[in-house]
């Protein structure tokens, strides 16, 4: 059995990782920060991303907000029900409301990340 983890960045990216795939979406925390989500904005498939650069926006009723890579990869997939129904990011942030899948290109970057203990006790202190 392929053990999924989940990492979690300090710009309240969550992140699952599944052998060399990783699913990216937002926190419930970062979604509950926004309001009602109107419009998600994925990257294309075939995008190369690095560590930290911007790869999707999430737009609310309050902000607009950029959403990070937490790794850098390719983008092989993107959540395409989110164009018609954005308030998946509202009801099921850290499920159904993903935003992107990539292929891993450096597994070394996990180690930047936190794991849900840490990202528990970050938001607890901010």
């Amino acid at each position: 059995m392929i053990e999924m983890a989940r990492y979690f960045t300090d710009e309240h990216e969550w992140i699952d990782v599944e052998g060399d795939t990783a699913t990216v979406g937002i926190t419930d925390y970062a979604q509950e920060q926004l309001g009602d989500i109107v419009f998600v904005e994925v990257p294309d498939v075939g995008t190369e991303l690095d560590q930290g650069d911007d790869a999707a926006v999430v737009e609310s009723v309050k902000a607009a907000s950029d959403v990070y890579a937490a790794v850098s990869g390719e983008v092989i997939e993107v959540n395409e029900a989110l164009e018609d129904e954005p308030g998946l990011v509202n009801s099921s942030a850290e499920e159904d409301g993903w935003f992107f899948r990539i292929t891993l290109s450096d597994k070394d970057e996990l180690d930047d990340l936190m794991d849900e203990k840490a990202y528990k006790a970050f938001i607890d202190n901010l």
